[in-house]
């Protein structure tokens, strides 16, 4: 009887240690992540919600306006066209990035180039150079004077002389485009490689037997395989160029006349621009209404790759 007890009690006292290793393991391996997190990421956000009902220009006292910020966002004409810019960008750099990356990925994998290598090194370098450095870099090659953009359209018997790609209402919001999805495809080729190099190559070997070209192969074998990964893809790219607003701010400053401006640059200009007052309480409405609105597409991005939708 004694030593069922001794027994008993030692398996309890040896599963208490257990847990405590458990416990202190938890606390060691994810607690600086969780404490970055809530002092760095949660914390944050619960300010700029609670400034989003105040009026304040970060020096006097703040006053609360209720909901006073959040009427104004639906009068305001200048943030509803900067959702509209920000809505051109969302339908074209996700779509364009995403189908030049599996086009490219799948010649990497499918055409057997002995530089495959080289060429993720090479389509992955933008990703590693400062947003800065790319921002001068395009500026150079649209500019009107000195421009790669012009003296290449000129070898080819274009001539657009003096052209400012980034001074042109109507081209500019497509000229700070390019720059994204140059970025952005280099990173997703690698993606999309190392996802079709997981398909066995029977398939595609099956597929050649049976005469089908690398048309009907890409969209009838590698498409449908890695189509969890395109959808992850597709998320992180509509989500990114949404909330992304270095590359304007940078290139064009929301110009000219406002044709560029986004919601990430319309809130940050309103809180830290010089040439008006700050106005932190109302771009943090903004900020909230951006999150509103990201996390709306994120959910029609969901429902519109839902598993039932996208069998092929």
């Amino acid at each position: 009887m004694n030593s069922l007890i001794f027994k008993r009690v030692k398996t309890k006292t040896t599963l208490s240690y257990n847990n405590f290793d458990k416990y202190l393991f938890l606390l060691i391996a994810v607690g600086p992540v969780l404490a970055g997190y809530i002092l760095f990421g949660l914390f944050p956000n619960i300010l700029t919600l609670f400034y989003s009902f105040t009026r304040w220009d970060g020096i006097s006292p703040k006053i609360f306006v209720g909901l006073e910020n959040y009427i104004n966002i639906l009068k305001d004409i200048n943030m509803w066209t900067s959702l509209y810019h920000n809505l051109i960008i969302l339908i074209f750099v996700p779509v364009v990035t995403i189908i030049f990356s599996l086009f490219l990925a799948y010649a990497l994998v499918n055409k057997g180039f002995k530089e495959n290598k080289f060429y993720k090194v090479l389509f992955f370098f933008p990703n590693i150079l400062p947003a800065i450095v790319i921002t001068l870099l395009w500026s150079f090659i649209y500019d009107g004077e000195f421009g790669l953009l012009n003296a290449v359209l000129k070898l080819i018997g274009i001539d657009m002389q003096s052209f400012y790609w980034l001074a042109d209402e109507k081209i500019a919001i497509f000229a700070v485009m390019v720059p994204m999805i140059w970025v952005q495809t280099g990173f997703y080729v690698v993606i999309f490689a190392n996802a079709m190099m997981s398909i066995p190559k029977s398939l595609y070997e099956l597929a050649r037997l049976e005469g089908a070209s690398h048309f009907k192969q890409m969209f009838q074998i590698t498409i449908p395989l890695i189509w969890g990964v395109i959808k992850v893809a597709i998320i992180f790219t509509a989500v990114g160029t949404i909330k992304s607003f270095e590359y304007i701010f940078m290139l064009t400053n929301g110009g000219p006349y406002d044709s560029t401006n986004v919601i990430g640059l319309y809130m940050f200009n309103m809180a830290f621009a010089r040439n008006i007052s700050h106005q932190y309480g109302y771009a943090s409405a903004v900020g909230m209404f951006l999150f509103v609105v990201l996390v709306g597409i994120n959910y029609i991005i969901d429902r519109l790759f839902s598993k039932e939708q996208s069998q092929f």
